[in-house]
Protein backbone atom coordinates (compact mmCIF):
# COMPACT_ATOMS: atom_id res chain seq x y z
CA UNK A 1 0.00 0.00 0.00
CA UNK A 2 1.29 3.47 -0.91
CA UNK A 3 1.86 5.97 1.92
CA UNK A 4 0.95 9.68 1.93
CA UNK A 5 3.39 12.21 3.33
CA UNK A 6 4.57 15.77 2.77
CA UNK A 7 8.04 17.28 2.64
CA UNK A 8 7.19 19.95 5.22
CA UNK A 9 7.32 23.72 4.94
CA UNK A 10 9.78 26.05 3.21
CA UNK A 11 9.97 28.49 6.13
CA UNK A 12 11.47 31.76 4.98
CA UNK A 13 11.51 33.90 8.09
CA UNK A 14 8.35 35.90 7.29
CA UNK A 15 6.29 34.46 10.15
CA UNK A 16 7.49 37.15 12.52
CA UNK A 17 5.24 36.57 15.52
CA UNK A 18 5.68 32.81 15.51
CA UNK A 19 9.41 33.07 14.84
CA UNK A 20 9.76 35.39 17.83
CA UNK A 21 7.81 32.96 20.02
CA UNK A 22 9.93 30.03 18.83
CA UNK A 23 13.22 31.83 19.45
CA UNK A 24 12.07 33.13 22.84
CA UNK A 25 11.20 29.55 23.75
CA UNK A 26 14.72 28.44 22.83
CA UNK A 27 16.48 31.23 24.77
CA UNK A 28 14.99 30.43 28.15
CA UNK A 29 13.87 34.02 28.86
CA UNK A 30 11.37 35.01 31.54
CA UNK A 31 8.49 34.53 29.12
CA UNK A 32 9.79 31.16 27.89
CA UNK A 33 6.65 29.35 29.02
CA UNK A 34 4.41 31.69 27.02
CA UNK A 35 6.59 31.45 23.92
CA UNK A 36 6.71 27.68 24.09
CA UNK A 37 2.95 27.51 24.57
CA UNK A 38 2.43 29.52 21.37
CA UNK A 39 4.82 27.22 19.52
CA UNK A 40 3.15 24.06 20.79
CA UNK A 41 -0.30 25.41 19.89
CA UNK A 42 0.86 26.15 16.34
CA UNK A 43 2.42 22.71 16.01
CA UNK A 44 -0.69 20.92 17.23
CA UNK A 45 -2.88 22.96 14.88
CA UNK A 46 -0.78 22.14 11.83
CA UNK A 47 -0.61 18.45 12.70
CA UNK A 48 -4.39 18.41 13.07
CA UNK A 49 -4.80 19.96 9.61
CA UNK A 50 -2.37 17.41 8.16
CA UNK A 51 -4.08 14.42 9.78
CA UNK A 52 -7.50 15.69 8.73
CA UNK A 53 -6.24 15.98 5.17
CA UNK A 54 -5.16 12.32 5.26
CA UNK A 55 -1.37 12.57 5.63
CA UNK A 56 0.06 9.43 7.26
CA UNK A 57 3.54 10.61 8.28
CA UNK A 58 3.77 14.13 9.71
CA UNK A 59 6.81 16.40 9.25
CA UNK A 60 8.61 17.97 12.22
CA UNK A 61 11.53 20.32 11.68
CA UNK A 62 12.31 22.20 14.87
CA UNK A 63 11.67 25.50 13.06
CA UNK A 64 8.08 26.37 13.95
CA UNK A 65 7.81 29.20 11.47
CA UNK A 66 11.44 30.34 11.41
CA UNK A 67 13.77 30.32 8.41
CA UNK A 68 14.94 26.69 8.09
CA UNK A 69 18.50 27.58 7.12
CA UNK A 70 18.76 30.10 9.97
CA UNK A 71 17.36 27.50 12.36
CA UNK A 72 20.06 25.02 11.32
CA UNK A 73 22.75 27.70 11.69
CA UNK A 74 21.63 28.58 15.21
CA UNK A 75 21.37 24.88 16.10
CA UNK A 76 24.91 24.31 14.80
CA UNK A 77 26.46 27.38 16.42
CA UNK A 78 27.03 29.16 13.10
CA UNK A 79 26.78 32.93 12.64
CA UNK A 80 24.55 34.06 9.74
CA UNK A 81 26.07 36.60 7.34
CA UNK A 82 25.36 40.21 8.41
CA UNK A 83 25.37 43.48 6.50
CA UNK A 84 26.98 45.40 9.34
CA UNK A 85 30.04 44.21 11.19
CA UNK A 86 29.23 46.06 14.39
CA UNK A 87 29.06 44.12 17.63
CA UNK A 88 25.43 45.01 18.29
CA UNK A 89 24.32 43.42 15.03
CA UNK A 90 26.38 40.31 15.73
CA UNK A 91 24.91 39.95 19.22
CA UNK A 92 21.45 40.56 17.79
CA UNK A 93 21.77 37.63 15.40
CA UNK A 94 23.32 35.28 17.87
CA UNK A 95 20.36 35.95 20.14
CA UNK A 96 18.12 34.66 17.37
CA UNK A 97 16.80 37.78 15.66
CA UNK A 98 17.43 38.17 11.94
CA UNK A 99 16.86 41.80 11.03
CA UNK A 100 20.44 42.39 9.91
CA UNK A 101 21.04 39.05 8.18
CA UNK A 102 21.70 38.96 4.46
CA UNK A 103 18.79 37.42 2.56
CA UNK A 104 19.65 35.05 -0.29
CA UNK A 105 17.26 33.65 -2.93
CA UNK A 106 16.08 30.15 -2.06
CA UNK A 107 16.91 28.17 -5.22
CA UNK A 108 14.56 29.04 -8.10
CA UNK A 109 11.76 30.39 -5.91
CA UNK A 110 10.68 33.88 -4.90
CA UNK A 111 11.52 33.18 -1.25
CA UNK A 112 14.75 33.91 0.63
CA UNK A 113 16.88 32.52 3.44
CA UNK A 114 19.56 33.77 5.81
CA UNK A 115 22.90 32.44 4.56
CA UNK A 116 25.30 30.97 7.14
CA UNK A 117 28.72 32.57 7.37
CA UNK A 118 31.61 30.08 7.40
CA UNK A 119 35.12 30.93 8.62
CA UNK A 120 38.20 28.84 7.78
CA UNK A 121 38.44 27.82 11.46
CA UNK A 122 34.68 27.23 11.70
CA UNK A 123 33.60 25.19 14.70
CA UNK A 124 30.21 23.52 15.08
CA UNK A 125 28.30 22.72 18.27
CA UNK A 126 24.86 21.13 18.46
CA UNK A 127 22.10 22.89 20.41
CA UNK A 128 18.71 21.88 19.00
CA UNK A 129 16.46 21.03 21.91
CA UNK A 130 13.49 22.50 19.99
CA UNK A 131 13.62 19.64 17.47
CA UNK A 132 13.71 16.92 20.10
CA UNK A 133 10.94 18.63 22.08
CA UNK A 134 8.81 18.85 18.94
CA UNK A 135 9.24 15.12 18.31
CA UNK A 136 8.28 14.36 21.91
CA UNK A 137 5.25 16.67 21.64
CA UNK A 138 4.05 14.93 18.48
CA UNK A 139 4.53 11.49 20.00
CA UNK A 140 2.59 12.55 23.09
CA UNK A 141 -0.33 13.48 20.81
CA UNK A 142 -0.17 10.06 19.17
CA UNK A 143 1.32 11.14 15.82
CA UNK A 144 3.76 9.26 13.62
CA UNK A 145 6.39 11.78 12.58
CA UNK A 146 9.22 12.21 10.11
CA UNK A 147 11.84 14.79 11.19
CA UNK A 148 13.01 16.95 8.28
CA UNK A 149 16.64 18.10 8.12
CA UNK A 150 18.63 20.04 5.59
CA UNK A 151 21.29 17.69 4.30
CA UNK A 152 24.86 18.47 5.37
CA UNK A 153 26.09 19.02 1.82
CA UNK A 154 23.18 21.28 0.90
CA UNK A 155 23.69 23.26 4.13
CA UNK A 156 27.36 23.86 3.36
CA UNK A 157 26.58 24.72 -0.27
CA UNK A 158 24.11 27.40 0.87
CA UNK A 159 26.68 29.11 3.09
CA UNK A 160 28.94 32.06 2.40
CA UNK A 161 32.72 31.65 2.90
CA UNK A 162 34.42 34.31 5.01
CA UNK A 163 37.48 34.25 2.74
CA UNK A 164 37.65 33.83 -1.05
CA UNK A 165 39.91 30.79 -0.89
CA UNK A 166 37.63 28.80 1.44
CA UNK A 167 35.72 25.93 -0.17
CA UNK A 168 32.84 25.24 2.23
CA UNK A 169 33.04 21.54 1.34
CA UNK A 170 36.25 21.46 3.39
CA UNK A 171 34.10 21.80 6.52
CA UNK A 172 32.13 18.58 5.99
CA UNK A 173 34.18 16.43 8.38
CA UNK A 174 33.62 18.97 11.17
CA UNK A 175 29.88 19.07 10.53
CA UNK A 176 29.15 15.35 10.15
CA UNK A 177 29.48 14.47 13.87
CA UNK A 178 26.55 16.82 14.59
CA UNK A 179 24.38 15.02 12.06
CA UNK A 180 25.42 11.67 13.51
CA UNK A 181 24.43 12.87 16.97
CA UNK A 182 21.14 14.26 15.66
CA UNK A 183 20.20 11.00 13.95
CA UNK A 184 21.13 8.85 16.93
CA UNK A 185 19.16 11.05 19.35
CA UNK A 186 16.12 10.91 17.07
CA UNK A 187 16.44 7.13 16.86
CA UNK A 188 16.55 7.00 20.67
CA UNK A 189 13.24 8.90 20.69
CA UNK A 190 11.63 6.15 18.64
CA UNK A 191 11.78 7.88 15.26
CA UNK A 192 11.69 5.37 12.40
CA UNK A 193 12.17 7.67 9.38
CA UNK A 194 14.03 10.94 8.91
CA UNK A 195 13.92 13.09 5.77
CA UNK A 196 17.21 14.65 4.69
CA UNK A 197 16.78 17.39 2.09
CA UNK A 198 19.47 17.59 -0.60
CA UNK A 199 17.96 19.88 -3.26
CA UNK A 200 21.42 20.73 -4.64
CA UNK A 201 21.33 17.32 -6.32
CA UNK A 202 19.09 19.02 -8.90
CA UNK A 203 21.96 21.41 -9.74
CA UNK A 204 25.10 20.99 -11.82
CA UNK A 205 27.63 20.21 -9.10
CA UNK A 206 31.43 20.28 -9.17
CA UNK A 207 32.90 16.79 -9.23
CA UNK A 208 34.32 17.16 -5.72
CA UNK A 209 30.81 17.71 -4.33
CA UNK A 210 29.48 14.72 -6.25
CA UNK A 211 32.29 12.57 -4.91
CA UNK A 212 31.49 13.63 -1.35
CA UNK A 213 27.93 12.30 -1.43
CA UNK A 214 28.60 8.58 -1.17
CA UNK A 215 31.18 9.00 1.58
CA UNK A 216 28.96 11.34 3.60
CA UNK A 217 25.94 9.06 3.44
CA UNK A 218 27.96 5.95 4.17
CA UNK A 219 28.86 7.65 7.44
CA UNK A 220 25.30 8.80 8.18
CA UNK A 221 23.86 5.39 7.37
CA UNK A 222 25.38 4.04 10.58
CA UNK A 223 22.63 5.69 12.66
CA UNK A 224 19.86 3.14 13.42
CA UNK A 225 16.91 4.77 11.64
CA UNK A 226 15.72 4.93 8.05
CA UNK A 227 16.65 7.85 5.82
CA UNK A 228 14.78 9.41 2.92
CA UNK A 229 16.88 11.76 0.78
CA UNK A 230 14.63 14.42 -0.75
CA UNK A 231 15.43 16.26 -3.98
CA UNK A 232 13.29 19.00 -5.51
CA UNK A 233 13.11 22.23 -7.55
CA UNK A 234 14.25 20.35 -10.63
CA UNK A 235 15.30 17.04 -12.12
CA UNK A 236 18.33 15.03 -11.10
CA UNK A 237 19.64 14.84 -14.67
CA UNK A 238 23.33 13.82 -14.53
CA UNK A 239 22.99 13.20 -10.78
CA UNK A 240 20.18 10.64 -11.16
CA UNK A 241 22.46 7.62 -10.82
CA UNK A 242 24.31 9.22 -7.91
CA UNK A 243 21.10 9.96 -6.01
CA UNK A 244 19.48 6.60 -6.77
CA UNK A 245 22.47 4.69 -5.42
CA UNK A 246 23.13 6.63 -2.24
CA UNK A 247 23.31 4.26 0.76
CA UNK A 248 19.95 5.33 2.19
CA UNK A 249 16.52 3.71 2.43
CA UNK A 250 14.50 5.99 0.16
CA UNK A 251 14.63 8.74 -2.45
CA UNK A 252 12.17 11.54 -3.22
CA UNK A 253 12.01 13.13 -6.66
CA UNK A 254 10.10 16.17 -7.92
CA UNK A 255 7.76 15.20 -10.77
CA UNK A 256 6.00 18.58 -10.82
CA UNK A 257 9.16 20.36 -11.98
CA UNK A 258 10.72 17.43 -13.84
CA UNK A 259 8.18 14.78 -14.92
CA UNK A 260 10.71 13.29 -17.34
CA UNK A 261 12.46 11.63 -14.37
CA UNK A 262 9.75 8.98 -14.38
CA UNK A 263 9.88 6.12 -15.32
CA UNK A 264 13.66 6.43 -15.95
CA UNK A 265 14.30 6.39 -12.20
CA UNK A 266 12.81 2.88 -11.90
CA UNK A 267 15.68 1.37 -13.89
CA UNK A 268 18.27 2.96 -11.58
CA UNK A 269 16.62 2.40 -8.19
CA UNK A 270 17.94 -0.53 -6.09
CA UNK A 271 15.33 -3.17 -5.29
CA UNK A 272 15.45 -2.50 -1.53
CA UNK A 273 14.84 1.25 -1.77
CA UNK A 274 11.48 3.01 -1.62
CA UNK A 275 10.61 5.82 -4.02
CA UNK A 276 8.69 8.94 -3.02
CA UNK A 277 7.03 10.65 -5.98
CA UNK A 278 6.25 14.37 -5.68
CA UNK A 279 3.24 14.53 -7.98
CA UNK A 280 1.38 17.38 -6.25
CA UNK A 281 3.08 20.75 -6.66
CA UNK A 282 4.29 22.43 -3.50
CA UNK A 283 4.09 25.81 -5.27
CA UNK A 284 0.93 27.75 -5.99
CA UNK A 285 2.40 28.59 -9.40
CA UNK A 286 2.24 25.08 -10.84
CA UNK A 287 -1.19 23.49 -11.45
CA UNK A 288 -1.91 19.93 -10.37
CA UNK A 289 -2.72 17.48 -13.18
CA UNK A 290 -4.69 14.88 -11.23
CA UNK A 291 -5.28 12.44 -14.10
CA UNK A 292 -1.64 12.33 -15.15
CA UNK A 293 -0.58 11.94 -11.52
CA UNK A 294 -2.88 8.95 -11.08
CA UNK A 295 -1.59 7.37 -14.28
CA UNK A 296 2.00 7.66 -13.06
CA UNK A 297 1.17 6.45 -9.56
CA UNK A 298 -0.76 3.40 -10.74
CA UNK A 299 2.16 2.38 -12.90
CA UNK A 300 4.56 2.98 -10.02
CA UNK A 301 2.39 0.97 -7.63
CA UNK A 302 2.54 -2.01 -9.96
CA UNK A 303 6.32 -1.82 -10.04
CA UNK A 304 7.04 -0.83 -6.44
CA UNK A 305 4.16 -2.07 -4.30
CA UNK A 306 4.71 -0.99 -0.70
CA UNK A 307 7.92 0.81 -1.69
CA UNK A 308 5.84 3.69 -3.11
CA UNK A 309 5.31 6.92 -1.18
CA UNK A 310 3.38 9.91 -2.50
CA UNK A 311 4.03 13.53 -1.53
CA UNK A 312 4.05 17.15 -2.49
CA UNK A 313 6.83 17.91 -4.96
CA UNK A 314 8.77 20.15 -2.55
CA UNK A 315 8.38 21.80 0.87
CA UNK A 316 5.26 23.93 0.65
CA UNK A 317 5.93 27.47 -0.54
CA UNK A 318 2.69 28.72 0.97
CA UNK A 319 4.20 31.51 3.04
CA UNK A 320 1.39 31.81 5.50
CA UNK A 321 1.04 28.90 7.88
CA UNK A 322 1.37 31.84 10.21
CA UNK A 323 0.51 30.25 13.47
CA UNK A 324 -2.55 29.94 15.68
CA UNK A 325 -5.35 32.39 15.16
CA UNK A 326 -9.08 32.71 15.38
CA UNK A 327 -11.64 31.67 12.76
CA UNK A 328 -9.81 33.74 10.14
CA UNK A 329 -7.10 31.08 10.18
CA UNK A 330 -9.42 28.72 8.35
CA UNK A 331 -9.81 31.27 5.56
CA UNK A 332 -6.09 31.92 5.07
CA UNK A 333 -5.40 31.56 1.31
CA UNK A 334 -2.04 29.94 1.98
CA UNK A 335 -3.45 27.49 4.51
CA UNK A 336 -6.25 26.71 2.08
CA UNK A 337 -3.62 25.98 -0.59
CA UNK A 338 -1.66 23.79 1.81
CA UNK A 339 -4.73 21.82 2.87
CA UNK A 340 -5.72 21.38 -0.77
CA UNK A 341 -2.25 20.08 -1.64
CA UNK A 342 -2.30 17.62 1.24
CA UNK A 343 -5.81 16.48 0.34
CA UNK A 344 -4.67 15.92 -3.26
CA UNK A 345 -1.82 13.73 -2.03
CA UNK A 346 -4.17 11.75 0.21
CA UNK A 347 -6.80 11.36 -2.52
CA UNK A 348 -4.18 10.09 -4.97
CA UNK A 349 -2.93 7.53 -2.45
CA UNK A 350 -6.45 6.34 -1.71
CA UNK A 351 -7.22 5.96 -5.42
CA UNK A 352 -4.01 4.02 -6.06
CA UNK A 353 -4.48 1.77 -3.04
CA UNK A 354 -8.08 1.03 -4.02
CA UNK A 355 -6.91 0.09 -7.51
CA UNK A 356 -4.22 -2.19 -6.10
CA UNK A 357 -6.69 -3.77 -3.68
CA UNK A 358 -9.05 -4.43 -6.58
CA UNK A 359 -6.28 -6.06 -8.59
CA UNK A 360 -5.36 -8.22 -5.60
CA UNK A 361 -8.97 -9.35 -5.13
CA UNK A 362 -9.27 -10.21 -8.80
CA UNK A 363 -6.01 -12.16 -8.64
CA UNK A 364 -7.17 -14.08 -5.57
CA UNK A 365 -10.49 -14.84 -7.24
CA UNK A 366 -8.70 -16.13 -10.33
CA UNK A 367 -6.44 -18.35 -8.24
CA UNK A 368 -9.48 -19.70 -6.37
CA UNK A 369 -11.28 -20.40 -9.64
CA UNK A 370 -8.27 -22.27 -11.00
CA UNK A 371 -8.00 -24.29 -7.81
CA UNK A 372 -11.67 -25.19 -8.03
CA UNK A 373 -11.27 -26.36 -11.63
CA UNK A 374 -8.27 -28.52 -10.73
CA UNK A 375 -10.12 -29.99 -7.76
CA UNK A 376 -13.03 -30.93 -10.01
Amino acid sequence: MALAHTLGFAHTGHHHALEAAHLTCGRGEHDRAQGCAVTREWQAEQWHVLKTAGIDLLPVDGCSGADRVLTHSLAFGVQPTVRRADTAASDHLQAGASADARLTPWFNTATVYHAPHFAPDQAFALNWDALFEEVAHAHALGHSVKPVLLGPLTYLWLGQPATPNLDTLELIDRLLPLYDTLLNRLAAQGVEWVQIDEPILALELPQAWKNAYERVYNILQRAPLKKLVATYYGGLQDNLGLAANLPVDGLHIDLACAPEQYPVILDRLPAYKLLSLGVVSGSQVQPHDQQNALRVLRHAAQRLGERLWVATSCPLLADALEGPSEAAHERSPALAFAAQAWQSVSAAVQAVNQTQAGVARESMAAVAACSAVRAA
